[in-house]
């Protein structure tokens, strides 16, 4: 593959990546089962960590090979302190469309003006419970609270078409998919179900635990409003949207594990400390800080890039009994 400075980024299999999810900690003030151990959580040291000016020296190799969307996860990346100034850093790069982020809201309350001022584009908010019980057994801290007041803040601050995202687990969270559907469509906030998926620190995953988008548009058909299938915006969106009948809000489902949906992927990653990852279930990892660090060129990075991408599968193969889950946890991985 060459690494022309300009050429895009596309695979073996003819898919351009046009979209970079960059973690900026492993760090976060909840401990979803999920996502985290509940105890003895190895964070990475400080100095581990990319800096700023090297988070954007690594967007700006990306922007030239066609990255248009950035989207900044972590862990929780608000407990990153200044992000706003990372934010408007990144939205100055050449060919950078949309810089979003993925927060558990807790800290939204108090930052979401700054975030809105510094350039931010979208907001998506993990939500999975809105009774504080079901919130407590899932994040195992407490702050629904929180997490509304966050949401309220970033509506008041400007931020339009704020996604809630909520994991669907069976056994588990089938009382709080009608009222999360209900308070989405009272709230104008666009709810997207993610499918539950083998990326918890504990390895206790097992397929009887995915409650399926297929359930979970059956519930809330019945119990809120119907649903129609409506045509994506993005072919490559991971999500799978219906609209309610009264076009009153609409309803995505991520379905992983059911449906994957490789085949349009455009989603490129890298983790906190530099690594980057074709795939959320990738085993193997590209060493960008090496880079950054060991006083490599843009074109090293450029080549890394391309690396990178030519070693994508053609899915995660969840579905596959050779299936082997990744070494390392969501939080370590970015979301």
């Amino acid at each position: 593959m060459s690494h022309e400075p300009h050429k895009p980024l596309v695979d073996r299999f003819g898919r351009v990546h046009t979209s970079l999810r960059v973690s900026v900690t492993d760090r976060c003030n909840i401990r979803c089962f999920y996502c985290m151990p509940l105890e003895n959580v190895q964070f990475k040291p400080r100095a581990e960590l990319l800096t700023f000016e090297e988070i954007a020296r690594v967007v700006e190799v990306a922007a030239r090979r066609g990255v248009r969307k950035l989207r900044l996860t972590g862990g929780e990346p608000l407990v990153r302190s200044h992000l706003p100034e990372l934010i408007e850093m990144l939205t100055r790069i050449s060919g950078i469309e949309e810089v979003a982020l993925t927060t558990n809201g807790i800290l939204l309350t108090d930052q979401a003006e700054a975030l809105k001022a510094a350039g931010l584009t979208r907001i998506n908010v993990s939500m999975d419970a809105l009774s504080e019980e079901m919130f407590q057994q899932i994040t195992r801290r407490s702050g629904v609270d929180r997490v509304l007041s966050g949401i309220s803040a970033a509506q008041k601050a400007g931020f339009s078409a704020i996604r809630l995202n909520a994991v669907a687990i069976r056994n588990l969270t089938e009382g709080e998919v009608v009222p999360l559907a209900r308070f989405a469509r009272d709230n104008d906030l666009h709810l997207r179900f993610i499918e539950f998926m083998p990326l918890d620190a504990d390895k206790a995953w097992n397929t009887e635990q995915v409650l399926s988008g297929s359930d979970l548009r059956e519930m809330i058909s019945r119990e809120v409003a119907p649903l129609e299938a409506i045509t994506p915006e993005d072919v490559s969106q991971p999500a799978t949207d219906f609209a309610y009948a009264d076009g009153r809000q609409r309803v995505g489902f991520i379905n992983s594990v059911t449906q994957p949906f490789c085949a349009a992927c455009n989603r490129l990653r890298m983790t906190a400390e530099g690594q980057f990852r074709n795939c959320l279930f990738a085993t193997d990892e590209w060493d960008a800080r090496a880079i950054l660090r060991g006083g490599g060129s843009d074109a090293d990075l450029s080549r890394l890039l391309d690396a990178c991408v030519e070693a994508k599968r053609a899915s995660h193969g969840m579905d596959s009994p050779e299936f082997v889950p990744p070494a390392r946890a969501m939080y370590q991985i970015g979301g």
